[in-house]
């Protein structure tokens, strides 16, 4: 594999760039993360400055960064508190994302393939996206941010049970046999790792927690490791692996101490968030096709268009799942972060663009449109979410002041 020079040096020096510059921006407008380190990858890479080419070393650390974003975010659902009607309603609302879309597709595109593609690109939500900006904003445990977790977790998992039944290349009948033997192998994993204390494995990760060893990263490396190679000896996607792998490591490491706990996620999160999903987001910018989208005014047109589709189609489904007593603005911000896909867009046209299914034009424009989503959509549902907490904050701090007052009417002056 031939390995770039500047490659190796630039790529990880613009993830150590991204978080300053978000921190000096952030002092005046809070911006995702991911903005910047699209950004980047963009302007040094062959559509701008063409500082960086494209290369395989740069694609393979970049696909374990994918791998990894869908890994941690099956391993931070928290199942036991989206479950119930955040749940129910998030497959509702998904499932008329997808008869939607793909209705939507088929119309406009110049093969049914092509149309499904289309279709499943618009019912994705970038989940792994998502999660980092709700908990950096200290709202992932709240109400709101549950219910953007339970339609995300939906948003994420759904597109790649599509992908896997109608772009697997099987028959249907035989994909969703595939696709349910690897949900009975997933599911048996996840009730064999549930099943006791598991004592001796813990006792394990807690004596290598802090040495070389390194235990229970090794070991949820090799569980990402095992799922994904499942998934492609199975001719399924590889993300749906690596999000049942997410989902195996938390019920397995649910029961460590809590201190352990923390300290694995921590070790997690650097490994994911430190290291491998900045090449996924930088290469995202770097492979982008700017010149196959500004050459192309169909396509240019394309972007705007497949951006408020990504709204309607995607978005204002996810409203279903809001909290009861929802504000406008919350509903709003709800819609915007459902809306909100990049990822699974990535996956979906690059299977389209490979089979010759999808022009490269309409797929630089269905990318293209899924960065916009991630660069604007949850600046905006941030800015929403941060006017609707005040507006309850000034209710509440009104409620209390009358309540106050109140008492105060009610006292009786005892006179001597």
């Amino acid at each position: 594999m031939h390995v770039s020079l500047s490659a190796l040096i630039i790529v990880p020096a613009l993830a150590v760039a991204a978080p300053l510059l978000a921190s000096l921006v952030g002092r005046v407008v809070k911006v995702p993360l991911v903005v910047f380190e699209i950004l980047l990858g963009l302007i040094i890479g062959p559509s701008v400055l063409g500082i960086v080419p494209k290369s395989d070393f740069i694609d393979t650390v970049a696909n374990f960064g994918l791998a990894f974003l869908f890994f941690m975010a099956g391993n931070e659902i928290d199942f036991s508190a989206v479950k119930g009607k955040p749940a129910a309603m998030a497959v509702v609302g998904w499932v008329a994302s997808l008869a939607i879309g793909i209705f939507v597709g088929i119309s406009v595109a110049p093969n049914p393939t092509a149309g499904i593609i289309i279709g499943i690109a618009l019912t994705s939500t970038a989940l792994g996206t998502i999660l980092p900006v709700l908990r950096d904003a200290r709202d992932l445990k709240s109400p709101f941010g549950l219910a953007v977790t339970a339609v995300g977790a939906v948003g994420e998992f759904g597109p790649l049970i599509a992908i896997s039944l109608f772009l697997s290349g099987r028959s249907p009948g035989s994909a969703a046999a595939v696709l349910v033997g690897f949900v009975v192998i997933s599911g048996l994993a996840v009730f064999a790792a549930s099943r006791g204390l598991h004592l001796r494995f813990h006792r394990l990760i807690a004596a290598t927690l802090h040495t070389s060893g390194q235990f229970a990263v090794r070991f949820v490396i090799m569980i990402v490791a095992a799922l994904v190679g499942l998934s492609l000896a199975l001719g399924l996607d590889m993300l749906l692996g690596a999000f049942a792998a997410g989902v195996i490591s938390r019920v397995l490491l649910s029961g460590a101490r809590k201190e352990d706990a923390h300290h694995i996620e921590s070790k997690l999160e650097a490994v994911s968030f430190g290291f491998l999903v900045p090449f996924f987001f930088i290469n995202v910018g770097i492979s982008f096709n700017l010149d196959a989208l500004l050459s192309n005014t169909r396509a240019l047109i394309l972007v705007p268009i497949l951006l408020g589709l990504l709204l309607v189609i995607r978005g204002l489904p996810g409203i279903l799942a809001a909290p009861k007593g929802s504000s406008r603005k919350d509903k709003g911000a709800l819609a915007l972060f459902t809306a909100t896909g990049l990822p699974i867009i990535v996956a979906v046209t690059s299977i389209g663009v490979q089979q010759k299914y999808l022009e490269v034009g309409t797929a630089s424009a269905l990318v293209g449109a899924g960065m916009l989503s991630v660069l604007v959509f949850p600046l905006l549902a941030l800015l929403l979410r941060r006017r609707s907490r005040a507006a309850e904050m000034r209710a509440g701090d009104a409620q209390e002041a009358a309540t106050q007052d109140a008492g105060e009417a009610d006292e009786v002056p005892i006179e001597g």
